[in-house]
């Protein structure tokens, strides 16, 4: 009998008693949202806060609390502390909607349990009107699961009617914590803003920096393209005038006559180069075809275009992203890949155009694609996030190789368009003089 009672004893030692269990547990809820041990003593039946309060402003109150004594009671403990505050204080649910229709207040003050009404609705309608608005119940139960719950559902705090002494605290700190709150938002807002008048300034440079290549070949081409036949029709003119005895002149016409055939194409291949035209006219896959048939003519690596969208018709800013993140990759793969044989995917799913480009080189490593110093995946990962898209390069599997993949939507988020003085449908004010041969 002795050692089962001994036995009963180390296990009730064991586990504590009930009460003090419940006395330990509600000590540590309350003890969580406690930053101070403010000292306290009863005056006259009243409580005074011996903490003053760190609010400095006048700030409005809403008392949702339908005893008139336990309102006079929190009203004086916030008054003894220095806080400065006007109250208003309702008792139903219509007047508390009403209260918050208004301006809504610095700091809500709840009891939970309301004729008709109770607490736990009262948060969640001033959640919904006044979400950044503290919330604090003053109540005189509450159960630790309610008290969880309640917590849980947004309310700042809690205080029991009969500790006031942590009304204070709980005060200051839920006005802190909202001041905080406030400035993080507004520092997310600043950041955003700024985000977007950077995404806003990248789309201006880029549109403008195609409509200056587009107006520049289209000057070189006309311009200086019809220069260069006028002059290469004189020159034959000339020969044509010229006697068959005057045969040094004559070959020096001749070469004179192929040095100028040779400008024109090279006119033309920096026209080309600066804005193609058949990306314009024929669309995006012809477009690429030709440049692969070009990056394969100047380096000798093989490039295969395989394209599912020939007939598809592609808003211009889209074929021109795609059209300058694929050269931007064919010229990575010329300076860094060292491979032999590159392949292009171009097809349409689910609403979206894909491009990708696989190569058989050494492929990419993880410090390459997180290079900050890497203008040219930077640049094609803002092109393609301009338009809603996104970019994507890694490693083939198995190492050999690099990827990338590019998908934009076919309908991109509108974006305004910078009214450029030579934009991309106007002619330059100055252009070159139409050169006419001479007519003999």
């Amino acid at each position: 009998m002795e050692d089962a009672s001994a036995s009963v004893k180390s296990t009730m030692r064991a586990v504590g008693d009930p009460s003090e269990r419940q006395s330990d547990r509600q000590s540590i809820l309350e003890g969580h949202f406690e930053r101070s041990t403010p000292y306290s003593k009863f005056w006259g039946g009243l409580y005074c806060i011996g903490e003053r309060s760190s609010v400095k402003h006048d700030f409005h109150i809403l008392m949702l609390e339908d005893d008139a004594r336990d309102a006079e009671l929190t009203r004086f403990a916030l008054h003894k502390s220095g806080m400065q505050f006007s109250v208003s204080r309702v008792e139903t649910r219509d007047d508390y909607l009403k209260a918050l229709d208004e301006p809504p207040p610095d700091l809500i003050l709840s009891d939970y349990s309301l004729p008709g009404f109770n607490g736990h609705d009262a948060l969640a309608i001033a959640r919904e009107k006044c979400p950044e608005t503290p919330f604090i119940f003053v109540t005189g139960t509450m159960g630790e699961e309610v008290a969880i719950e309640t917590l849980k559902s947004g309310a700042t705090d809690y205080v029991l009617k009969t500790r006031l002494t942590r009304l204070v605290p709980a005060v200051n700190r839920a006005i802190r914590e909202t001041q905080e709150r406030v400035k993080h938002r507004r520092a997310e807002e600043q950041l955003r803003e700024s985000h977007e008048q950077l995404r806003a300034l990248s789309t201006y440079l880029q549109t403008v920096r195609e409509e200056e290549r587009t107006r520049i070949a289209r000057e070189v081409h006309d311009g200086l393209g019809q220069a260069l036949t006028g002059c290469k029709l004189d020159v034959s003119w000339i020969a044509g005038k010229l006697p068959r005895e005057q045969r040094s002149l004559l070959e020096k016409t001749k070469a004179l006559a192929s040095h100028i055939d040779s400008t024109i194409q090279m006119v033309r291949r920096i026209a080309t180069e600066l804005r193609p035209g058949i990306l314009d006219h024929l669309g995006l896959t012809a477009a690429l075809e030709w440049q692969a048939n070009e990056f394969q003519t100047r380096t000798g690596i093989k490039c295969d275009v395989q394209s599912e969208i020939s007939e598809l018709t592609l808003e211009p800013d889209v074929n021109t992203a795609f059209f300058r993140i694929f050269q931007e990759t064919l010229t990575n793969v010329i300076r860094h890949a060292g491979a032999t044989h590159v392949t292009v995917y171009l097809k349409e799913r689910d609403g979206r155009i894909m491009l990708e480009v696989r190569d058989n080189g050494r492929g990419i490593s993880k410090a390459e694609i997180f290079n900050t110093k890497s203008m040219g995946l930077l640049n094609m990962r803002e092109r393609a996030a301009l338009l809603g898209g996104d970019f994507k390069i890694s490693r083939i599997s198995g190492g050999k190789g690099t990827k990338v993949c590019v998908s934009i939507p076919l309908q991109p988020p509108s974006t305004p368009k910078p009214q450029n003085e030579n934009s991309v449908d106007r002619r330059s004010r100055s252009r070159a003089p139409r050169v006419e041969a001479n007519p003999g």
